[in-house]
């Protein structure tokens, strides 16, 4: 359904070392970069499929409320590790892994990036 979606910092080089350690675990990489914006997706992706940039507009980028990507986690053990690496890299916790009220295998964790942008990991696998 989506192609692709952006969001904003204003510290690039903090971003790239944010994402790049915390999407490792999703078995996402960092596809595109240059010196406003960087694209990640699976390797065999041909396209960037999340995109972290510069505002286009010049001002300063903000968190959108409500706004919230969940990334796809390929297990349980990913999503720990993601919140970890995020944490690790900048992120702060909005929520630790663990199942949600969303559904009986819902596994998921929240983290804000150093930007403010919310992030889910989420693991929809039985144990």
């Amino acid at each position: 359904m989506l192609l692709y979606i952006t969001l904003g910092t204003n510290d690039l080089a903090r971003a790239t070392r944010f994402y790049d350690a915390a999407l490792a675990p999703l078995g996402l990489v960092r596809l595109d970069a240059d010196t406003t914006e960087i694209g990640y997706g699976r390797p065999s992706d041909t396209h960037s499929r999340l995109w972290i940039n510069q505002p286009f507009d010049g001002t300063p980028a903000t968190v959108g409320n409500g706004s919230m990507p969940a990334l796809v986690a390929p297990g349980r053990d990913a999503v720990r590790a993601f919140h970890k690496a995020a944490l690790a890299n900048g992120g702060t916790d909005e929520g630790a892994p663990g199942l949600r009220p969303y559904g009986a295998s819902f596994y998921a964790c929240y983290v804000r990036d150093p930007d403010g942008n919310k992030l889910s990991a989420v693991c929809q696998a039985d144990a």
